[in-house]
């Protein structure tokens, strides 16, 4: 790509740096989306394949796949948001620590500022102006220490919006394996071809997903995407094949 290059022009203009600087301070809620998601539809397809290698009726699958939807998909909304409320509680412990530092030992914690940019590179009178600059404001000073002391991000997900985003994306991708088993008129060996695609569609369209959120090649992502789920999805199916036989002696 040459230097002249109008989209790179574009970028590097004064109004995209400032929106993507402040882009950067914010939380992406599609990773939640996409992790959600794809543990919706391996889980849900799971129950799908294992009910069809089991020979259990697409009544049972339905009923099977609808509560672990439910439950599952609301044991990890749970799971994020309790994790996400940690990160809030970690940065507010670690503020009123560092608060309580400065005001008590204000000289350790500028030395402590001093070495930080030290090690950035900057002596002699830059690295005192800008140890200065920052020690003055207290706001400033104990947002520096929070992020280049400890590697906390100042602005974490909101964890109400991350529980909602993966119960979501859960609820939605885990019904997706279940559609072809409310079709009456297919027959046992249709109805799971019908949602292995569908399912095999929805694995592609969370690697595409997945590959904007962490960057990465798009196809690349798609096919890891697509092959971690059909292993998934593989392991049930033979589950269900090997304790066939089980559940034919219970019924």
């Amino acid at each position: 790509m040459s230097d002249s290059d109008p989209s790179l022009t574009e970028l590097h203009t004064r109004e995209a740096i400032t929106a993507r600087l402040e882009a950067a301070t914010e939380h992406s809620y599609l990773g939640d989306f996409v992790l959600g998601g794809m543990d919706g539809t391996v889980t849900t397809f799971a129950v799908v394949a294992g009910s069809a290698g089991a020979g259990l009726s697409p009544a049972v699958a339905i009923v099977l796949g609808v509560s672990n939807i439910l439950a599952d998909g609301f044991s990890m909304a749970v799971s994020n948001y309790l994790s996400t409320k940690s990160e809030h509680e970690l940065l507010a412990r670690a503020r009123r620590r560092e608060e309580l530092h400065i005001a008590q030992h204000p000289e350790g914690e500028r030395e402590e500022i001093r070495q930080i940019f030290q090690a950035k590179g900057f002596d002699g009178e830059l690295l005192e102006s800008i140890t200065q600059t920052i020690t003055n404001e207290k706001g400033r000073w104990v947002d520096t220490m929070l992020t280049e002391e400890f590697g906390l991000r100042l602005e974490p997900a909101k964890p109400g919006r991350a529980a909602s985003a993966t119960f979501t994306a859960f609820l939605a991708a885990g019904l997706i394996p279940l559609l072809p088993l409310f079709f009456p008129g297919l027959t046992p060996q249709e109805t799971f071809r019908w949602s292995a695609i569908a399912t095999a569609a929805t694995f592609i369209l969370i690697g595409f997903a997945k590959g904007r959120v962490s960057e990465q090649p798009i196809l690349r992502s798609m096919i890891e995407t697509l092959l971690v789920g059909s292993c998934a999805a593989g392991l049930a199916y033979f589950a269900g094949v090997a304790l066939r036989g089980l559940v034919e002696n219970a019924l």
